[in-house]
């Protein structure tokens, strides 16, 4: 009876033991990733060519439509909510400009005005995020019917779905190369009335100027195809041109946009010739 008190006092002993030793070499976290990933967090973004006015010979301003339901587009679209290594670019544009010190600015009457002179504060931003939906809601008289009525939502990624890209080609005869900088960016979103109705138009929600906007999306990463090491980030899709758009306007006397004067499908035929002539003017520049 002694031995087996014995042997029971040092199974408990051991026991405790072990268990202390388990705790103490328990993980106090489990990492989602093979190693830690520092070369997109300390990107910063490839800076722009010094450029002078006595070396641009040729440019021309048009105005872009990056359709987000465009499969080449999907990485700016994708993921609906942040996740661990990556967010959408609308995400990104907002997470910057509701900062404490924010890094991005927007700026107002977006419609009308795309120069960048009606800065917004947090507050105005925040209220631009704001949308009314339809719902369906129990009749508080009878509860067996249901009445139409508005609701208020958050806007989120999934109700950003194009965006307005302002940009200037250039040739620059310094280093003979026809080259492209983008100026703004504008996020649209479905306009609807305050009772929650769809009218069939884009609301354009703020710009934001792109050059500032570039810091912040070099520490983005997106999504890309077959390797998952060799990430891109927002900038470089900007960078590389690696989207799909079509133009609904360049400069032009009147200050029109295609759409004012063109309808359907002969929209997309004027879209397609205004691109096709900044490609001419690069190519009639050589002979071969």
């Amino acid at each position: 009876m002694k031995n087996l008190k014995s042997i029971l006092s040092f199974l408990f002993i051991f026991s405790a033991i072990f268990n202390c030793f388990s705790q103490e070499n328990k993980p106090s976290f489990y990492p989602d990733v093979l190693f830690p990933k520092e070369n997109v967090r300390n990107r910063k973004p490839i800076p722009y060519t010094s450029l002078r006015e006595a070396d641009v010979m040729w440019s021309k301003r048009v105005w872009r439509v990056i359709d987000l339901r465009e499969k080449m587009n999907l990485p700016l679209y994708y993921p609906d909510s942040p996740i661990l290594d990556r967010k959408s670019l609308f995400d990104a544009i907002r997470t910057a400009a509701l900062q404490v010190n924010p890094a991005i600015i927007c700026f107002d009457n977006a419609a009308t005005d795309d120069e960048f002179r009606f800065d917004m504060t947090q507050t105005e931003v925040l209220n631009k995020l704001i949308s009314y939906d339809k719902a369906m809601v129990p009749d508080l008289e009878n509860s067996d019917l249901e009445t139409k009525t508005a609701i208020k939502k958050e806007i989120t990624t999934a109700d950003v779905w194009k965006y307005w890209v302002k940009e200037d080609w250039f040739y620059d005869k310094q280093r003979s190369v026809m080259d492209v900088r983008i100026i703004g960016l504008c996020p649209l979103i479905e306009k609807r009335s305050e009772t929650g109705d769809h009218l069939g138009a884009d609301k354009p929600l703020f710009w934001i100027y792109f050059a500032e906007a570039r810091p912040v999306f070099a520490n983005t990463e997106v999504y890309m195809r077959h390797n998952d090491s060799e990430r891109r980030t927002l900038d470089d899709v900007f960078w590389k041109r690696m989207f799909s758009s079509y133009i609904r306007k360049e400069s032009n006397v009147y200050d029109r946009g295609i759409y004012d004067y063109k309808v359907g499908l002969d929209q997309l035929i004027e879209s397609e010739r205004v691109k096709n002539d900044i490609f001419t003017y690069e190519h009639d520049l050589w002979h071969f």
